[in-house]
C-alpha cells in the first residue's frame, strides 16, 4: 500500500505541474534513474509513475531520448491493461478469423486488418535480380534439395546480424524455416505435449492460437501492458501451472508492445529456474523507430532454454516463406521434426534472401521502411484522434507494423467490422486476438499500407461508421 500510495503522489505531482503549465510542452523530464534518486523509489516504481503519466497522454516517450511533456500533438488515452481470466473458458472465434482473413487479395478492400507490408513498401525488383543471380549460383539452379539445418550462407548472415540484439549466435545454431510459422510450429511440438499449458500475451495473434489448439495444449493468457508487454509478476504467480511460454517480445501484434530489457532478463531467469522452455517470437524486431535495435530475451539465455525464432515474412518477402529458429538446447528434437515433416527447406528463396543479407541491401531497405512506417503511424494516431468517437484510446508503438484501437465500450467491433466491410473497409475485431470473451470493443489496424488522401479518408471513414454503432 506504502508504494502505491507514493507512486500516485509522484504522478499526481508531476500531472499537476504540467496542468499548471509550470512543465510546458516539449519540456524533457528527468530520466528514471534521476527521479528514483530524487524520490528514493525503485526503478519499477519510477517506471510506474511514467507509464501512468502517459496513459492519461501528459507525457510521451521518445526512443533513445527520454520522456517529454506532451506537444501538439493530439494523443489518445492508451489502451487499458489486459486481465484475462485465470482460466478463462477457451473458446477460439474460427468463423470471424475465417471471414477476415479471406479478405486477403480481394481487389477493391482496405485492407488495414491484415499484418503484413504492402508490397509497395518491398524491394520487389531488386529482390528479382537477386533471384536471378541466385539460380546462377546455385548447382542445378536452385531444384536440388538443401542441406537439412539450411543455406550455410543465409544462416552465417542471420548469425551475424545476432551481435545487434546482444546476441552470439554462430552458423550451427541457426535453423532455417518454411517462414515464422513454421519455425514457432516446429519449436512448440519440440518442447510441449498435449494436455499440456502454454502461457501467451493477451491479446495475441490468432495463428498463435490456433496453433497451440492443433497441437492439444491449453492456453493461458497474461495480463499485458500496452507498452511494455507482459508483466513478471503476474508470470511468476503462474509459473506452476505452465510447462512453456511464448512470448513476442519487441513490437507484438496486435498491441505493438515492448519488452523493456529488465522484464526481459527477469522473465528469462524465472523461466530458466523452473526449467520452462520460452519461445521467443521476434518477427518485428528490426521494425523499430529508435536508433537501436531493441534486445532480445536470447540474449540473456545462459542455459539453452530460449528458442529464438524470426523471419523475412514482415520485412522483406512474405511470399518467400523464410524463417528461422534458435533453438539452444532442443536443437536436435528440431531437425528431426524438420526432416520429418518438411526434408528440407526452399534452396531458391534461401539464397535470395542470404545474397539480400549478405550485400547490405537488406539493412538500406530496413531504413527506408522504417521511416516510411513511423511516418505512417503518426498519421493513423492523429487521424484517429481528430475523427473517432470519444473514448477512443491508442497503442503507441515504437516499432512494427500494427495499432490496437480501443473503443467506447458499447462498441463491438465484430459488428463495426460486419458495417465496414459495406464500404470496402476490412478491419481485425480484437475478438479474433484471444480465447476469452474479450476486447470486444478493440480492433487491430495495420500500417504497413503506404500513406494517401484515400487511405487518410478512409480512415476518416471507420471513425464516422464507428460513431454510429453508439
Amino acid at each position: 500500500m506504502k508504494k502505491d500510495f507514493l507512486y500516485q503522489e509522484i504522478s499526481q505531482n508531476i500531472a499537476r505541474l504540467i496542468k499548471n503549465n509550470v512543465l510546458k510542452a516539449g519540456d524533457r523530464l528527468p530520466s528514471v534513474r534521476m527521479l528514483c534518486t530524487a524520490h528514493g523509489i525503485s526503478m519499477n516504481t519510477a517506471k510506474r509513475v511514467y507509464l501512468e503519466l502517459e496513459g492519461q497522454s501528459l507525457i510521451e516517450s521518445k526512443p533513445q531520448s527520454g520522456y517529454f511533456v506532451s506537444g501538439r500533438r493530439k494523443l489518445l488515452p492508451l489502451p487499458e491493461t489486459s486481465r484475462p481470466l485465470p482460466a478463462g473458458s477457451e473458446e477460439e472465434p474460427e468463423q470471424l478469423i475465417a471471414r477476415v482473413y479471406d479478405n486477403m487479395g480481394k481487389p477493391g478492400l482496405t485492407l488495414f486488418s491484415i499484418g503484413v507490408p504492402d508490397q509497395r513498401l518491398l524491394p520487389v525488383a531488386r529482390l528479382n535480380k537477386e533471384m536471378i543471380q541466385a539460380t546462377r549460383r546455385l548447382s542445378g539452379g536452385g531444384t536440388a534439395y538443401e542441406e537439412l539445418q539450411g543455406n550455410e550462407k543465409l544462416r552465417l548472415a542471420i548469425a551475424a546480424r545476432s551481435f545487434s540484439w546482444g546476441g552470439s549466435l554462430r552458423e550451427k545454431d541457426i535453423i532455417t524455416t518454411a517462414g515464422g510459422m513454421n519455425a514457432l510450429s516446429f519449436s512448440m511440438m519440440a518442447v510441449s505435449k498435449p494436455g499440456q499449458t502454454i502461457a501467451v500475451e493477451s491479446p495475441v495473434y490468432p495463428g498463435i492460437l490456433q496453433l497451440a489448439r492443433s497441437l492439444g495444449l491449453r492456453v493461458l493468457e497474461l495480463p499485458t501492458h500496452p507498452r511494455t508487454g507482459i508483466e513478471p509478476d503476474a508470470l511468476k504467480k503462474v509459473l506452476p501451472q505452465i510447462h512453456l511460454c511464448l512470448l513476442v517480445t519487441n513490437f507484438s501484434t496486435p498491441l505493438g508492445s515492448c519488452m523493456p530489457d529488465t522484464h526481459k532478463r527477469e522473465v528469462v531467469k524465472l523461466l530458466a529456474e523452473r526449467n520452462i522452455p520460452l519461445i521467443e517470437d521476434d518477427l518485428y524486431g528490426d521494425l523499430y523507430f529508435g536508433n537501436s535495435r531493441p534486445s532480445c530475451c536470447k540474449a540473456y539465455d545462459k542455459t539453452g532454454h530460449v528458442l529464438w525464432c524470426s523471419a523475412v515474412s514482415k520485412t522483406l518477402a512474405p511470399g518467400y516463406r523464410v524463417g528461422w529458429v534458435a533453438p539452444g538446447r532442443y536443437k536436435e528434437q528440431l531437425l528431426q521434426l524438420k526432416l520429418s515433416h518438411a526434408i528440407s527447406s526452399s534452396a531458391i528463396t534461401q539464397e535470395v534472401v542470404a545474397g539480400f543479407l549478405e550485400s547490405g541491401r537488406y539493412d538500406h531497405h530496413l531504413r527506408k521502411m522504417r521511416r516510411t512506417l513511423q511516418h505512417n503511424c503518426d498519421h493513423y494516431t492523429q487521424t484517429i484522434a481528430g475523427h473517432f468517437p470519444p473514448g477512443t484510446r491508442t497503442g503507441r508503438p515504437q516499432g512494427g507494423l500494427t495499432l490496437w484501437v480501443e473503443l467506447d465500450k458499447r462498441i463491438n467491433t465484430t459488428d463495426l467490422y460486419a458495417s465496414a466491410i459495406r464500404q470496402h473497409i476490412s478491419i481485425a475485431p480484437g475478438r479474433m486476438f484471444t480465447l476469452q470473451q474479450q476486447f470486444e470493443n478493440c480492433m487491430r489496424l495495420c500500417f504497413g499500407l503506404p500513406w494517401t488522401d484515400e487511405l487518410q479518408h478512409k480512415l476518416q471513414q471507420l471513425g464516422r461508421i464507428a460513431a454510429m454503432q453508439l
